[in-house]
């Protein structure tokens, strides 16, 4: 069991790592087309959520998968809001009266 959890939290950590080194080494053109693409991602982890806490009892998973939809939530709808205000930017301009 404890040997798990070290597994896990050891893979945790390098995925810090990873994650930063990566998204530091991204070109600021990039960055927006890529969390949109992050954002779909984020909607599979929602669906995942809502299946961990759809249980009657209250347990930690039920807990942890409250947490889950929510940031997933916050994700997804920010990240369109981001893209959407991204392509109105290179959209047609408007004619001023």
């Amino acid at each position: 069991m404890m040997g798990a959890l070290l597994v896990g939290i050891y893979v945790f950590v390098l995925a810090i790592f990873v994650g930063f080194e990566i998204i530091t080494k991204i070109p600021p053109t990039l960055h927006t087309p890529l969390m949109s693409g992050a954002n779909a991602i984020s909607g599979i982890t929602l669906v995942g959520s809502l299946a961990a806490a759809t249980t009657g009892a209250v347990t930690a998973a039920n807990v942890l998968g409250l947490v889950a939809i929510i940031f997933a939530t916050i994700n997804v709808v920010g990240g369109f809001l981001v893209t959407n205000r991204m392509l109105a930017m290179f959209g047609a301009k408007k004619a001023k009266r």
